[in-house]
């Protein structure tokens, strides 16, 4: 055998395999992966009032004290799970993932 493929054979030896304690941490995901939660994104609107609220039509604008580029917080059933940000991509506004709790 040629030097470069015995280091081969010692490299894929050596090379740990998925461990049975990584394979039973997928598995104990596999039976909540299907259900539902809720995913939201907050921006704060101080000042805003159900009159306010009373009054939205279709294509209103809001305007908020957030500045573009500060990070939103983004919660699944109400907690806080990470920081994101707007974006717009293909003509949609998007939410990237700036920081995970």
């Amino acid at each position: 055998m040629s030097e470069s493929a015995a280091a081969t054979k010692a490299k894929a030896e050596v090379t740990p395999s998925a461990t049975p304690e990584k394979n039973r941490q997928v598995r104990s995901w596999d039976s909540v992966l299907g259900l539902r939660c809720e995913l939201s994104i907050e921006v704060p609107l101080p000042g805003f009032k159900v009159y306010d609220l009373s009054r939205l039509r279709p294509q209103m604008v809001i305007a908020s004290q957030w500045r573009v580029g500060d990070d939103v917080p983004l919660r699944v059933n109400g907690q806080l799970i990470a920081w994101s940000e707007f974006e717009v991509v293909r003509g949609r506004l998007a939410v990237r993932i700036t920081e995970l709790r």
